[in-house]
């Protein structure tokens, strides 16, 4: 049982560790588990993981029809620094998944999934990170890759990326489909350097006119006047 002075403390608050992508409000809280989900997961999944660095545990079925493809991300992430893991049966994803993130020395640990897991196997993720953190060398990060719209209970955020190129060719949507302290949001996103980044709002077009322009407008509006017969 903790007595009063272990309960409280005069020290300040620490906010989590988390990373973000150009913006705050788009915040992964380090050492738990995190549903992408839309068209655009996979690209979403690179630019998280560009943020953090390797190595990084990459977990797909041997069965996908769809991989990441290693050339085409070579620009945000030295590809020698993923660890590709490719078990034949589907329910070994998740078993993956937690041991790497138990082991607390990758960064980074991706399931792409072709469903959502249910709450009991995300439960034991959370406990894993948490193991993880313990080890020392990182803060794990655990990223659920679903189809659709996703829907696993029990994480800690879910995110969807979906194209958006009639903004222009390079644009995508970000929603903030699900937090714990923080409503819905939509950003329109763009490509930087390091890997997605909010794009920059449109100008306000100011209306506001000067004062000599109003005298100016005043004077020929009377000036009209007085010369219509």
């Amino acid at each position: 049982m903790h007595n009063a002075a272990t309960l409280l403390s005069r020290r300040p608050h620490r906010p989590a560790p988390q990373i973000t992508l150009g913006d705050p409000e788009i915040a992964l809280r380090l050492g738990r588990v995190h549903e992408l989900c839309g068209q655009a997961r996979h690209m979403l999944a690179v630019s998280i993981v560009t943020q953090l660095g390797g190595p990084v545990v990459w977990i797909t079925q041997q069965a996908a029809t769809e991989y990441l493809c290693p050339e085409a991300i070579a620009d945000q992430i030295t590809p020698g620094h993923i660890l590709f893991v490719t078990p034949s049966n589907k329910d070994m994803i998740l078993w993956a998944m937690e041991d790497a993130l138990r082991d607390g020395h990758a960064p980074v640990v991706v399931a792409d999934l072709t469903a959502p897991p249910a709450m009991v196997p995300i439960r034991r993720l959370h406990l894993a990170a948490e193991a993880g953190c313990g080890i020392g060398a990182c803060r794990p990060l655990a990223l659920l890759l679903t189809p659709g719209q996703g829907g696993a209970p029990g994480i800690e955020t879910r995110w969807s990326l979906e194209p958006a190129h009639h903004n222009g060719a390079g644009h995508w949507t970000l929603s903030r489909l699900r937090a714990r302290m923080a409503p819905p949001r939509d950003w329109l996103m763009i490509r930087g350097q390091t890997g997605l980044m909010p794009a920059a709002p449109e100008p306000e077009i100011s209306y506001e006119i000067s004062a000599q322009q109003r005298n100016f407008v005043r004077n020929s509006l009377g000036h009209t006047r007085e010369t219509t017969p």
